[in-house]
Parts: structure tokens; sequence; C-alpha cells
């Protein structure tokens, strides 16, 4: 690892990790999501100078119990975010503003994905936009969930017939979602129809899954989807469904992709082949690709080559989640460790 990397072992492994969104000036603190354990735990973290060697270290603000594997968070304001979890359940948790921290419960969709068996569905991913939450499930069903409604305002019952493994909300009335199968649908919930407006294939080459979504900041058409192949494909969704790219990126699954909120040139990817890598147009990359197969960075605003970073030397365990704020970037291990890196150059 290098000298601007720091690892933390936490004793339990990482299947999500996200920074707090309130802290203006600097990346401050971050929560955490457990999964693989009896009982699972949200941790909320933040840094502590060490006064020694003068470099600040996460500590332990605190901790909350959790039923069953963390699957996704998403923070919806300042102190609040939304948990989903393996057992088909959606928390929506504060961090309260005392000094111990603590979390508090304001609502519990219980065991919203099922099967007909009446046994709970992983709530395998959630998408939100402002106070609205959209969750989808082994079940193949979507929520559409609200901060101020203590039931689902609607729900989708038969959305489809395989597992739903991602979603992200392209604007406020409309979602689009990735199956086992690698199907992908756009649905308008102002429609009162139960059908997807549109339907893709995440590959006309190979069936693999699709794994994780991510749209671009300020261009949400522009649309970023991991597979189970390691495969990164890129849409401009307002030109019919023909991907603008597809690369053969990681060497397994993609277990996350994400933009930059404040620079999308750069775009991040982890995967459950321990490799974690920066895409942008910088010209001193460890790792370049040949810019005439890559023509995606084209779409938002890059010209010339594209390069990737390895951003850290492979690990032997799946990276499950990453989250960028300024130049710092966290990521979230199967080795039951965490890392920060810090002075990202962008």
């Amino acid at each position: 690892m290098g000298e601007n990397i720091h690892g933390t072992f936490i004793s339990e492994k990482v299947s999500r990790i996200r920074w707090k969104p309130d802290d203006l000036t600097e990346a401050k603190s971050f929560v955490t999501g457990s999964w693989d354990n009896p009982v699972n735990s949200v941790t909320y973290w933040t840094f502590d100078t060490n006064e020694e060697d003068n470099e600040s270290y996460p500590v332990i603000i605190s901790s909350h119990a959790f039923l069953g594997d963390v699957t996704e968070l998403k923070f919806i304001g300042r102190d609040l975010f939304a948990a989903s979890s393996s057992v088909g359940s959606v928390h929506l948790l504060q961090i309260q503003d005392n000094p111990y921290a603590q979390f508090k419960e304001h609502v519990c969709w219980e065991f919203i994905h099922n099967f007909r068996t009446s046994d709970y569905a992983s709530c395998t991913a959630l998408s939100t936009f402002e106070q609205d939450i959209v969750s989808v499930g082994e079940d193949g069903k979507i929520n559409l969930l609200t901060a101020r409604e203590k039931t689902p305002v609607r729900v989708i019952e038969n959305a489809d017939s395989c597992s739903l493994h991602c979603v992200d909300f392209l604007k406020h009335s409309e979602v689009l979602t990735g199956n086992l199968r690698g199907h992908m649908k756009v649905w308008d919930l102002r429609n009162n129809q139960d059908t997807p407006t549109t339907t893709f294939i995440l590959s006309a080459q190979t069936k693999t899954r699709a794994t994780s979504l991510a749209h671009h900041p300020t261009q949400r058409h522009i649309v970023v989807a991991g597979g189970g192949d390691g495969s990164l494909t890129v849409w401009d969704l307002r030109h019919n469904t023909y991907p603008i790219s597809q690369l053969n990126a990681h060497s397994s699954a993609v277990s996350e992709v994400m933009f930059h909120p404040d620079r999308p040139e750069n775009l991040f990817s982890c995967s459950i082949s321990g490799q974690l890598w920066h895409w942008n147009n910088a010209q001193n990359s460890k790792l370049k690709l040949d810019s005439g197969d890559i023509h995606w960075l084209n779409t938002i605003g890059t010209r010339g080559k594209v390069d990737v970073n390895s951003l850290c030397a492979t690990l032997h365990k799946p990276i499950n989640s990453i989250d960028i704020n300024r130049s710092t970037l966290l990521f979230g291990c199967d080795n039951e460790a965490m890392y920060v890196i810090k002075n990202i150059s962008l």
C-alpha cells in the first residue's frame, strides 16, 4: 500500500461505506455497514488526529445493531439515511446530534421484500431522490418509499421474474433496474401500469448480471453499469438503448461503480477480485487502455486518451464498496478492514 493509503482492521466484513454529507470544508465522518455476522452493525466513524505523527485515523463514535446483512446505505439528508437488509427490510436511521451520536430509527419498512412462500427475500439495492427511496430485491419486486410514510407508497409486485440486483433514480419519476440475467428496465413511476417503458440488455455478447448502476451527476441520462463478468457498460439513454461503449474492465464481478460528484470526468470502480480503479484523462497513469477502445468519456466532456489508475495493490479479498469526497476515497473489504486514500489526483 502507498503512503497515502491507511487501512484499519475492524474485525468485520464491510459491505457498504458512505461519507456523511454535511461537511463543507473537509471530509470528517462516515458510516459503514457489515455483513456475514450473527448480528451485524451500522457504525458511525470520525477522524482523530494522532499527536505523535499528526496524522488522522478513523475512530468509532457509535454503533447500531442491525438484523441481517447491510446491503446498502444511502443518505437522504444531513443526518438521515436509509439502510437495506438481507432479510428484506429497509430502515430509516438518524445520527442524533448529541455527544454520543447514537442512532435513532425513524421508520422500519419490515420484510417488504419476500417470496410467495412467506420467506423473506434480500433487499439487494436501493436508490434515493430527495426524500424518496426505491428498493429492489431477490423477489423481483420494486418498492417506492418516502420518509414521510410508514407504508410503501407504491409496490410493483412482479416487476421482474428473477432477482433484481441494482436500481437507480434517473429522475424523480423514473428509475432504472438491472437483474440477474442482465435485463435493464426503465420504469415511469407516473404510469399506473406495472410495466416498464423500456427494456434492453446489459450485454448482447455475453449473458451477465447487472451488479451496480451509477448516473452522471449533472447529466443523469448518462448511465454506467457494472457487470457480473467485470465489464463496464455506458449508455446515453436519450438515444435509444444501444451502449455507447462496453469495456472488459475487471477480472471478476464489479462490486460498485461511482462518478466523482463534483468532478464527473472521474469514475471509480471496484471488484470482488480485489481491484480498485480510477478512470480519468490523467497523463501519468500506471495502467493505460487504448483510447480507441474507450469512447464513453468523450460523451461527458473529456477529450483524448483515457487512462486507468490502479489505486491500490490487488487485495486477496473482495472490495465491496467505495465512496469519494473531494480527494479522499473510502473503501471497505471482506478482509475485515476499511481503507482511506487521501490526495487522489483528479
